[in-house]
């Protein structure tokens, strides 16, 4: 394993067939959310933003748009509710809230794999911290209370400027774990859709721990070096 700095280079504008599978992202008004509604939409999937607020659903969805006005995005804004109905569904909300964004949309979860992006994570004096969760990460508290879902930890590592950045390919592993054997392969299938980004299986839900936690560290050399790292691991053959 190394980290590796991002290389800059610059991607030309394609417009992407439309993916069929339609994503809503659940609390998707934060940064890392509104990148990947972006990154998801530049490579064909139609995306919900979602909120507890719709009118705060759409300042970012049009944020999103207006910035990339030649990318021609699928992107509707929606409240939490409805961005639910979509095929499969992504937590990006705050870590301390994505058990209970999940459980006030649990009705529209069932048998849906719902992917969890949210790393619990303190600034103390300057330094990232991870936090524990009570049930170990934020990717198990929420399975717990949607257990007839298929929940799958990934996308912690990727930082929220590089995924945003719709000029640049992500270059980066992704580590996808889940107690679901579909919710693991859907999950890699539709981040292998994103140029750039490698997934890899890390195993069973008990391993969002130390993916979680990890994120600190990624956090901490980006903000020491000034510098937009992600994780590169060696030693792994392309399939």
């Amino acid at each position: 394993m190394y980290i590796k700095n991002i290389p800059l280079v610059f991607r030309g504008s394609i417009l992407p067939k439309i993916i069929s599978m339609k994503i809503g992202l659940i609390g998707a008004t934060g940064p890392a959310g509104k990148a990947l509604a972006a990154r998801l939409s530049s490579v064909g999937y139609e995306v919900t933003i979602g909120s507890r607020s719709k009118y705060r659903a759409l300042e970012i969805r049009d944020e999103i748009v207006s910035a990339w006005p030649e990318k021609e995005l699928k992107i509707t804004a929606a409240e939490n509710i409805d961005a639910a109905k979509a095929d499969l569904i992504v937590i990006a909300t705050p870590w301390d809230a994505a058990a209970t964004a999940a459980r006030s949309v649990a009705e529209h979860l069932h048998g849906k794999i719902v992917i969890c992006m949210s790393n619990a994570i303190a600034r103390v004096a300057g330094e990232f911290q991870p936090l524990v969760p009570p049930r170990g990460s934020v990717a198990a508290t929420v399975q717990s209370v949607i257990q007839d879902s298929y929940v799958a930890a990934a996308m912690h590592h990727v930082p929220a400027n590089e995924l945003g950045d719709l000029n640049e390919d992500v270059e980066s592993d992704v580590l996808v774990c889940s107690d679901h054997r579909n919710a693991t392969e859907k999950t890699s299938e539709l981040l292998t859709k994103i140029p750039g980004i490698r997934p890899l299986d890390a195993g069973g839900l008990s391993n969002a721990t130390a993916i979680e936690a990890f994120s600190a560290v990624i956090l901490q050399l980006n903000s020491r070096y000034k510098t937009r790292a992600a994780l590169r691991f060696i030693g792994i053959e392309e399939k």
